[in-house]
């Protein structure tokens, strides 16, 4: 029975909830998965309440698509619940997402003013034939995406169709497309009017937001950033990389959007603090038996590696930033100190892994050792003064081995 509950589910994670029919009607029936969706939310004011909030829900639609909305039905709409909100034409259908003090916060940091744009409102809750009717314009989202595609083709047109979503009654389509340049929709519109029989609306997204909207992983194994909890795109260049230290390798730096990874900027204020830190060595150091050359520097661990040879790779002698500081005072003052050989390797920071400083072949079954099948040159059968204690006779031969090597 278990099994087959499981395969009547369906994750719909563009919009957060999963889809059942009940058993004796046969009609959908949905219900709000909070891990199961794109730009999951978490309300850590749970269970803090504010009289000028009570009425105000966030409400969330395909994908990243968002909205803040009061509740002018009367009925009493929690978190979770299917809700028919105010569109621009007709009604739509959302999930009910964040509730309390926490809208609030949203509402400041997205810069939203009530005054000058009043929020849409929330008309009740979803009835079960509103849920089939929006379920039905769900199923229909693909086979338009694939045939707006194919439409843009003929007409010639410079762009792609990155996703399709329907209104929640059936009335209206949203087509996100991409497009690097300007795109004369005239035609294009008249024709989807007259195949789809909707209302349309054209979107234009860029790469990063098609990222995001379709979703998937990255060479790190987790989530796209994008799709996961980045609502604002910050600009992204080189120059992060280079911080760094990293190789500018495009195939390396780039995501699947074909841009620059959003990971770039995340670690960038440590490196800059880092580095803060790090003495400037425009010139090689000074030392009695030649000048040491600037090869590379570990910028977390702030340690800086020279070498005697320029441009060389090969015996490297790493040297702390402090040691660095004290070595170019020196040099600036005429001293010299004696050389750089005889330095010990300076203690930093080090990094270790979840599991603690364990070597990773402690798993490995060990390697029997191999015997080694050898005359012995003493103490064996043949040796009269192993018999009786061979003990004795192997300390006789450590003696003589030795007396032999002191006269060698």
């Amino acid at each position: 029975m278990e099994n087959t509950d499981n395969e009547n589910i369906r994750f719909d994670c563009n919009r957060g909830c999963t889809v059942t029919q009940d058993k004796e009607t046969g009609a959908p029936e949905c219900s709000y998965r909070r891990g199961c969706c794109k730009l999951k939310d978490y309300n850590w004011l749970e269970g803090v309440t504010q009289e000028q909030f009570k009425d105000l829900f966030e409400v969330r639609f395909k994908n990243t698509r968002k909205g803040i909305y009061v509740n002018a039905s009367g009925q009493g709409i929690k978190t979770g619940d299917l809700v028919i909100v105010e569109a621009a034409n007709g009604h739509d259908l959302g999930i009910v997402t964040l509730e309390g003090p926490i809208v609030g916060r949203q509402i400041k940091c997205k810069g939203l003013d009530p005054e000058s744009n009043p929020f849409k409102k929330i008309y009740r809750r979803a009835k079960p034939f509103d849920i089939a009717k929006w379920q039905d314009a769900i199923a229909k989202e693909q086979d338009t995406m694939i045939h707006a595609r194919r439409i843009a083709a003929e007409l010639g047109l410079d762009m792609k169709i990155g996703d399709v979503e329907y209104q929640g009654d059936g009335s209206k389509a949203i087509f996100y497309y991409i497009a690097d340049g300007r795109v004369d929709f005239r035609q294009l519109i008249k024709v989807y009017a007259e195949e789809f029989r909707i209302r349309i609306e054209m979107k234009q997204i860029g790469a990063r937001q098609e990222a995001g909207l379709i979703g998937g992983l990255g060479v790190c194994g987790r989530e796209l950033c994008c799709a996961n909890f980045i609502t604002n795109f910050q600009s992204i260049s080189t120059s992060a990389a280079r911080t760094q230290d990293l190789s500018l390798n495009p195939q390396k730096l780039a995501g699947q959007c074909g841009k620059l990874k959003c990971c770039l900027n995340y670690e960038v204020a440590s490196y800059l603090d880092a580095q803060s830190r790090i003495p400037k060595v425009q010139e090689p150091l000074q030392f009695e038996d030649g000048p040491a050359y600037l090869v590379k520097t570990d910028i977390l661990r702030e340690i800086m590696y020279f070498s005697y040879e320029k441009g060389s790779l090969s015996n490297l002698y790493p040297l702390s930033t402090e040691e660095v500081r004290e070595i170019i005072a020196m040099n600036r003052d005429g001293e010299r100190p004696e050389s750089l050989k005889f330095e010990p390797e300076p203690v930093g920071p080090q990094f270790v892994s979840a599991v603690g400083d364990d070597s990773i072949t402690r798993f490995d079954k060990p390697k029997k050792a191999k015997r080694r099948n050898k005359k012995r040159i003493s103490g064996g059968k043949g040796d009269p003064s192993a018999q009786g204690n061979p003990a004795q006779g192997s300390a006789r031969h450590r003696q003589s081995s030795g007396r032999e090597a002191r006269n060698k």
